[in-house]
C-alpha cells in the first residue's frame, strides 16, 4: 500500500512539474510572438520617421511626435517582460504610424496605407468642424484639416482614462494629462467649450469625464442613464508618459520619400 501511494504521489509530482513547464513554454511563446509583432510595427514606423522631412509646421510636428513615439516603443520593447507590455508597445508605433499619416496629409501627399484602430480611438470620436474658443486668456481652435493655426495633430484615443477626439488644433491640450497621467480640474470645462454639440463627437463632458468607451454605455443603462462607468479600465493608457514637446523636430534625415510598407 505505501509503495502504492509512494508511486501515485511521483506521478503527480511529475504531472505538476510537465504542465507548469507547458505554461511556461507557452507563456514564452505568447510573450515572444507578441514582441515580433510590435517589432515589426515600431521598424515600420522608423523607416518613416527617418526618410520624410516636414515641409510645413504641422508635417514638422506631427513627424516630432511619431519620432517620438518610435522611441518610446523601442524603450517599451526593450522593458517588455509580458505579452500585455508588448502590446501596448505596438500600440504605441501604431499611434506614430497615425503621425506619420497626418505629416504626409499635411503635406499633401498621399497618407499611405490604413492603420489598425488605436485603443479607444473608434469612441473617442474626431473633430468635424473648425472651433475656436476662449479658455484662461488663450484661443484654443479645432479643426478636421491641418492648418498654421492648428498644426498639432492627435489620431485620437485615450489619455489619462479619457477619451481625447482626432484631429488638428492649435496647442495639445491634452498634453498636461499626457506628461502627468491626471486631468486638471478644468478640462471638463475645456472639453465642453471645444465639443458641444459637434456632430464627431457623441459624448458630452460627463462621458468625457467618466472615461468614455469600452463599457461606458453599458454602464450608463445599468445606472438608469445617470451614472458613470466605475468600471472603466484605465490602464489601457499607453500613453501617459510621453513629452511630446520636447523632440528637437530639426533633426529629421531624409528627402521625402514614401516607404510603401508602413
Amino acid at each position: 500500500m505505501w509503495l502504492l501511494m509512494v508511486v501515485v504521489i511521483v506521478m503527480l509530482a511529475a504531472l505538476l512539474a510537465w504542465q507548469a513547464q507547458r505554461s511556461k513554454q507557452r507563456a514564452a511563446t505568447e510573450l515572444a510572438d507578441a514582441l515580433a509583432d510590435a517589432r515589426q510595427v515600431n521598424e515600420r514606423l522608423g523607416g518613416q520617421v527617418y526618410t520624410l522631412s516636414g515641409s510645413n509646421d504641422a508635417a514638422v510636428q506631427a513627424l516630432a511626435d511619431g519620432s517620438e513615439r518610435h522611441l518610446a516603443a523601442g524603450s517599451q520593447l526593450d522593458q517588455a517582460r509580458t505579452p500585455t507590455q508588448a502590446r501596448l508597445a505596438k500600440q504605441t508605433a501604431l499611434e506614430g504610424l497615425y503621425y506619420i499619416r497626418a505629416a504626409r496629409t499635411a503635406m499633401g501627399m498621399d497618407p499611405g496605407p490604413a492603420v489598425a484602430a488605436l485603443d479607444g480611438q473608434d469612441t473617442a470620436g474626431q473633430v468635424s468642424e473648425k472651433r475656436v474658443v476662449q479658455y484662461e486668456g488663450r484661443k484654443i481652435a479645432a479643426a478636421p484639416e491641418p492648418s498654421s493655426a492648428t498644426p498639432n495633430y492627435y489620431p485620437g484615443g485615450r489619455v489619462a482614462g479619457r477619451p481625447v477626439p482626432a484631429g488638428w488644433y492649435s496647442e495639445p491640450w491634452w498634453k498636461p494629462a499626457l506628461v502627468g497621467g491626471a486631468w486638471g480640474l478644468g478640462s471638463a470645462l475645456l472639453f465642453t467649450s471645444l465639443f458641444s454639440g459637434m456632430s464627431g463627437v457623441g459624448y458630452d463632458a460627463q462621458g468625457f469625464e467618466s472615461g468614455y468607451g469600452e463599457g461606458y454605455q453599458d454602464g450608463l443603462a445599468a445606472d438608469g442613464g445617470g451614472g458613470s462607468d466605475t468600471g472603466y479600465d484605465q490602464g489601457s493608457d499607453y500613453s501617459g508618459g510621453y513629452d511630446s514637446g520636447g523632440y528637437d523636430s530639426g533633426g529629421f534625415d531624409g528627402g521625402g520619400g514614401f516607404d510603401g510598407g508602413f
